[in-house]
């Protein structure tokens, strides 16, 4: 069996990690890899025998919880079973069958179809080809262009990526690819003018995006992508009034509406859906993350009514649906999704995050929103943030040179929880699993708490603040 450190040593030399500083990683500077071996509920366990609360669920998706032996046992009944066979030309297997028509019965809008793939970056991917495919199939080829948002975070391949509206996921990337744009953020902290409320703001939001596809071509724009609430780009919920106004702006062009709800989906904003929560009515919906906790990789692209009725329709004149994955649809991936949706629904994991999130905001505000540093504190459901500036009154930010957001972070982690620090400002996040109690709320409240008191400690005597 190998050692800690022949484990490090390998995967030094072998691992291309996912937004990691390369020659710091290869040089030793950052240190050697988190290796983790367990988990167990909201807590995960590395080599080292460090126990760490894990306050942001892997990647958002974790929410289950970890060591959920329901799920591994799924798993293995369909290894043993059927390990895997493709679902080309009409093959299926019943957990594909039992998971599809559960999500069209759960998911917003109204849903016909659900396509897979294996990440939300592949899910969005598909998501642009099916709204360049419907206005082909329905005479408008120039229909094409898909409007974003600064700060939306849809995932890192190609289109995906383009969608993204955070530049440092295009630079040196040759991205964004061409037909994508993007307009303002929906966050009312940054954006707002002064005295402006959120219903104005909100309102501004709408017609910033009108004036845009007017200035392109409503013939021109075929989709607007966004998730109900921000998640990499701030973790940052709607201002009041923006679902109503943009949709209003979208029906008004013909423009379809993709709900990401890779982040969203299956109860993290205390709903079932964040499109459920804000009112929204999509035509395309995108779910990965919570569909299967993480335990396996799954995505699927949720087709509403009105865009498949359109692709049926054209079948004869066109031929088969030209899109697909080896591992669309994988027979193991299915049986752990139903296995999770299984204990979402028995545990009622969405109502769980509904109560235990207006505690963790609660608690949240009682300990931040009074602190020198703190501009902002925002959540819904089980998502969270909390916002540093350097003056609270002009909302000057802190020289980025200082890294507020990432020693904050680190000082977390140091005392046992993992809490993001997200791009784009020094904010410190929070996704923990679903199945988190309201003392356990607390412990990761108090945490990091204490993290940020130490890193002001420090800015005081560097006379940062």
């Amino acid at each position: 069996m190998n050692d800690i450190k022949t484990i490090a040593e390998k995967d030094r030399a072998t691992v291309l990690h996912p937004f990691t500083q390369l020659k710091d990683f290869a040089s030793g500077k950052i240190g050697d890899p988190t290796i983790v071996t367990g988990g167990k509920g909201i807590r995960i366990q590395d080599a080292q025998g460090h126990s760490y609360i894990d306050g942001f669920a892997g990647l958002y998706c974790v929410n289950i919880g970890y060591g959920r032996t329901e799920v591994a046992e799924a798993i293995a009944r369909q290894a043993y079973k059927l390990a895997y066979y493709h679902t080309y030309a009409a093959h299926t297997t019943d957990e594909l069958a039992i998971l599809s028509d559960r999500l069209v019965q759960m998911a917003p809008g109204k849903p016909s179809k659900v396509f897979y793939g294996l990440s939300g970056s592949d899910a969005n991917e598909t998501q642009a080809k099916l709204v360049w495919y419907y206005n082909n199939l329905r005479g408008q080829p120039k229909k094409k262009k898909i409007i974003s948002r600064d700060r939306g975070y849809h995932g890192c391949s190609v289109v995906s990526g383009s969608m993204t509206g955070m530049s440092f996921y295009h630079d040196h990337m040759d991205l964004p690819f061409p037909g994508i744009l993007h307009t303002g953020a929906p966050h009312h902290y940054w954006g707002a003018e002064p005295g402006e409320t959120e219903e104005a703001f909100s309102r501004r939001r709408a017609a910033e995006l009108e004036e845009l596809i007017k200035r392109e071509g409503p013939e021109t724009v075929g989709a607007f992508i966004a998730e109900p609430v921000l998640g990499t780009g701030g973790i940052t919920p709607p201002p009041d009034g923006y679902w109503r106004e943009i949709q209003t702006v979208l029906r008004r062009y013909d423009v379809l509406l993709i709900a990401d709800e890779v982040i969203c989906g299956f109860g993290r904003t205390g709903a079932g859906f964040g499109s459920t929560l804000y009112g929204m009515e999509p035509d395309l919906v995108t779910v990965a993350k919570g569909l299967t906790s993480g335990y396996v990789p799954l995505s699927a692209a949720i087709v509403g009514e009105r865009v498949y009725a359109v692709m049926e329709e054209a079948a004869d004149r066109v031929g088969a649906f030209s899109h697909g994955y080896t591992y669309s649809g994988h027979p193991i991936a299915a049986a752990a999704a139903n296995a999770v949706l299984d204990i979402v629904e028995k545990e009622r994991l969405s109502e769980r995050a509904r109560i235990v999130g207006l505690h963790f905001l609660k608690r949240l505000n009682e300990r931040f929103a009074q602190l020198e540093i703190v501009g902002e504190v925002r959540g819904v459901g089980l998502l969270g943030a909390v916002e540093f500036v350097a003056d609270r009154q002009t909302k000057r930010r802190f020289d980025p040179q200082l890294k507020v957001g990432p020693r904050i972070s680190k000082a977390a982690r140091d005392r046992g929880l993992i809490a993001r620090a997200m791009p784009h400002g020094d904010i410190l996040g929070f996704a923990p699993p679903l199945v988190v109690s309201e003392s356990e709320i607390d412990e990761i409240v108090e945490l990091a708490f204490r993290a940020t008191k130490q890193v002001m400690d420090e800015l005081t005597k560097e006379s940062a603040i």
